[in-house]
């Protein structure tokens, strides 16, 4: 009952928000990201640490992440119900705009150890397809300065096969260790 209540109350907030954007000119593509910055904070620069900044990723991937919570095919809390209230051409339109805002890098504590141990596993592991110490994504989402507890919460799921894996990545991550792990999030947190 509580998640219904939560549901509706952002619908109706992102909806009021909408309506004064809808008169000041906005975009209609503004308009249907308004709903996104209850979690992911004002133009998708996340306040954190379990939601994902979304402004500044590739809007491929946004599209492509919009489309997995809508199918099922990736898993959530929330985001499965959300999407489900948005056509392919909105995941569109959204994605072009959060892809065009600049990413803000989440100031984080970090551990230095593990940050110098975690550099040398992207380098060995991750640095072909996630360049500049995670900073120019591949196929996959920016992972310099993204939010620790979030980075955690996305490998867990990659490591359990409850998120679909690319194959590129699997091979990489299934011949990590949890410290390996653990460093490189310390790593990828840590880049400003």
């Amino acid at each position: 009952m509580k998640l219904k209540l939560l549901n509706i109350a952002m619908l109706a907030g992102g909806l009021a928000v909408s309506t004064s954007l809808w008169a000041s000119g906005a975009t209609p593509a503004a308009m249907l990201s308004n709903t996104c910055n209850g979690c992911h904070g004002t133009n998708g620069a996340s306040a954190g640490p379990s939601s994902p900044t979304i402004a500044g990723q590739p809007a491929a991937y946004i599209e492509d992440a919009m489309k997995q919570f809508k199918s099922g095919e990736r898993p959530s809390s929330i985001m499965g119900r959300l999407a489900k209230a948005y056509s392919d051409e909105d995941f569109k339109a959204m994605a072009n705009f959060f892809g065009e805002k600049k990413f803000v890098r989440a100031k984080q504590p970090t551990d230095k150890a593990l940050v110098a141990k975690g550099k040398q596993v992207h380098e060995k592991n991750c640095e072909k397809c996630h360049e500049d110490n995670g900073r120019k994504p591949d196929d996959g989402g920016v992972l310099a300065g993204q939010w620790s507890e979030y980075l955690q919460i996305s490998l867990n799921e990659f490591q359990s096969k409850k998120r679909p894996m690319p194959k590129k990545m699997a091979a990489k991550l299934e011949g990590l260790s949890q410290d390996d792990v653990d460093a490189l999030i310390h790593f990828y947190a840590s880049q400003q």
